[in-house]
Order: structure tokens, then sequence, then C-alpha cells
């Protein structure tokens, strides 16, 4: 019996559909390493990250806040194996990125994504654009980020020839 190989990848261009909700698994459990080392090695010296001393005394979350752009990228990072792993040409933007709610080493970060539109390329013959609408919620349910992304695709070899 021969073996058939099969490799992860994301969605093609035409594989993907607006109004879809994905839901990416497993979330990721936020630490406080991961807070220093990520605020560290982006140079960011806020106190909120670093200093317990002094984000225990600031109002109102009496508490050290996990760095929003870790929260971003842990979110955005999470959707990649579903959504665009080997089928990515190209990020085009980000925008819409709030932080309606801060969050905490101990949280469980879970994302999901929406795909809000889509269009064949203009420019580039066997790609696609696409709007990816990312929101990533605590353990509890609450929101803690959303983003849109735009991001390009390659279409399916297939279609492309």
């Amino acid at each position: 019996m021969s073996m058939r190989d099969i490799e992860q990848r994301g969605l093609y261009f035409e594989e993907f559909d607006t109004g879809v909700r994905y839901l990416h698994r497993p979330g990721r459990t936020a630490t406080e390493a991961d807070n220093v080392l990520f605020t560290t090695l982006t140079m960011n010296t806020q106190a909120l990250h670093l200093d317990a001393a002094f984000a225990d005394a600031s109002e109102p979350f009496h508490a050290r806040l996990i760095n929003s752009m870790w929260t971003l990228s842990t979110m955005v990072g999470t959707s990649v194996a579903q959504l665009t792993q080997g089928t990515l040409v190209a990020q085009l933007g980000m925008g819409d990125i709030a932080f309606p709610h801060p969050l905490f080493a101990g949280d469980t970060l879970t994302t999901e994504t929406v795909v809000e539109e889509k269009r064949l390329s203009s420019s580039r013959p066997g790609t696609g654009v696409v709007r990816l609408a990312h929101t990533g919620r605590n353990q509890d349910g609450t929101v803690v980020a959303t983003a849109t992304r735009t991001v390009l695709v390659r279409c399916r070899p297939e279609a492309s020839a």
C-alpha cells in the first residue's frame, strides 16, 4: 500500500467564503514570562507591563497588563495554521485595531476570524485579496482585542493555470 502525504496548509482564495467564522483552537494562556520577554524584545518600557509595584498602584486595574501588541500578534498568529499557512503571499495591512478590555497573566486568549470580503487581485494574477476580521476573547468570553487584516493569498494552482 502506498502512503499518501497531506500537508497542513491555509486556504486558497477560492476556499475563503464571506460570512464564515473560523474558531482558532487551542487558545493561548498568557504568562508573566510572555509579557516580560515580548515587552523587552520590543523595547517597550511601559511600567504597566514591567513594574509590578507601579502597576499594582495604578488605577483602575491594580495589576500588570499583558502588552497589547503581544495580544494582537498572538491573535493573528493563532489564525495562521487554519487560514494562511503556505497560501499567504503578503500581509497588505491592518486596521480597526481596538483593545476594549485588558488581558492579564493567566488569562487564556482565544481567537475567531470572520471573512468580511474577498476579490481577485487586479494587479497580481493567480492571487486574491481577502479582508479578515479577528476577535480575541479571554476565558470568560470578554472581547480583549479586535482587528481587521487584509491579506494577499494564492489562488488554487489549477485555478491560476
